[in-house]
């Protein structure tokens, strides 16, 4: 006879023996080595992007509606062409440089709300399309004179779920900081229960990734007490601007999470802002799962609430390391 293959568990859920009280869990600042993450972040930052920028989630830009972003402190606005495919470029009206992030869109041309002046998506007096690429989750945008790389026809999209057999949510978030201290939040994972104590407990990392470039975790997502849902998780940066959490084992097996920081250029006191967009792919083999992506309404919300919690932190976190090496007084 063949062995049997094993068993998944029917809940999720696994129960911890007796809660770790938080001043008692083991200290991961040894591990956490100033140099290993700079290291991590040096081989992330000298990977080709292709001068794509994510500017927020693809459901965000409507057929009927313009929507901007500033990156690296250039105007950009998006809206949908009459086939829905999108459209990107100069987020000023070439006539007298009226704010097109929230013109109206008529039948894919967007109409400049100052005199009326219509984009088809097509250059016109100056105004110069920019590549646009929409991967059914995030809106990209191309930006030639900012990457100052060679271009790419598409942006490098991670390997996603199926988008028929997962459910997509997205988080936006601003901080005061530049976009290498968000990547270098994402780079670090030992500060996950430490710093997110909610939502974290038992976390050991498994492979630092000084040689493989693959930071493997072991960690349990916090439901209740005693209540957790162990997975190992593996962390990947594609790009200067990208890293991804792949769940390799446990529930999810196969999800992901996207975070892409975008810089946005400075604010009006002068300080940097970067954008983060979190994108949430998530996916599972339990039948029930089906059930949940027909509530995707209802789920999204509560999904992005949750990395809202998490990001108040980690921005305060990427703010307070930026701040630091303003001021050169960041260690290592």
């Amino acid at each position: 006879m063949s062995p049997r293959a094993p068993r998944r568990r029917r809940l999720p859920l696994s129960v911890r023996r007796e809660p770790v009280a938080w001043h008692r869990q083991e200290p991961t600042w040894r591990e956490a080595s100033p140099p290993l993450i700079a290291a991590a972040l040096k081989r992330a930052r000298a990977r080709p992007a292709g001068n794509w920028y994510v500017l927020g989630p693809s459901a965000a830009v409507r057929p009927d509606a313009g929507y901007g972003r500033t990156v690296e402190g250039t105007e950009v606005v998006l809206w949908r062409d009459p086939d829905g495919a999108l459209v990107a470029g100069p987020g000023a009206c070439p006539h007298l440089g009226a704010p097109l992030a929230r013109a109206p869109v008529h039948c894919g041309t967007l109409v400049c709300p100052w005199h009326g002046l219509a984009l088809t998506g097509a250059p016109f007096a100056g105004w110069i399309p920019y590549p646009a690429h929409d991967d059914g989750v995030l809106a990209w945008v191309r930006l030639d004179a900012h990457g100052g790389e060679e271009p790419l026809e598409a942006p490098a999209v991670p390997p996603r779920p199926p988008a028929a057999l997962s459910l997509a949510a997205v988080y936006t978030g601003t901080g005061v900081c530049e976009s290498e201290d968000i990547v270098a939040n994402r780079l670090d994972p030992w500060h996950g229960a430490w710093f997110h104590p909610y939502s974290f407990v038992d976390l050991t990392v498994l492979d630092d990734g000084a040689e493989s470039d693959v930071l493997t975790v072991r960690v349990s997502f916090k439901v209740a007490r005693r209540l957790v849902v162990p997975v190992t998780a593996a962390f990947t940066a594609p790009g200067p601007r990208t890293v991804v959490m792949r769940i390799t084992e446990g529930e999810g097996e196969g999800s992901v999470v996207e975070t892409h920081a975008t810089p946005l250029g400075p604010g009006h006191d002068g300080r940097p802002r970067t954008l983060v967009t979190e994108a949430v792919i998530a996916a599972s083999h339990r039948s029930g799962f089906a059930l949940a992506r027909t509530a995707a309404p209802l789920l999204r919300p509560l999904i992005r609430r949750a990395a809202g919690r998490l990001w108040r932190d980690d921005l305060a976190y990427a703010e307070r390391r930026w701040e630091l090496r303003r001021t050169g007084r960041f260690p290592g």
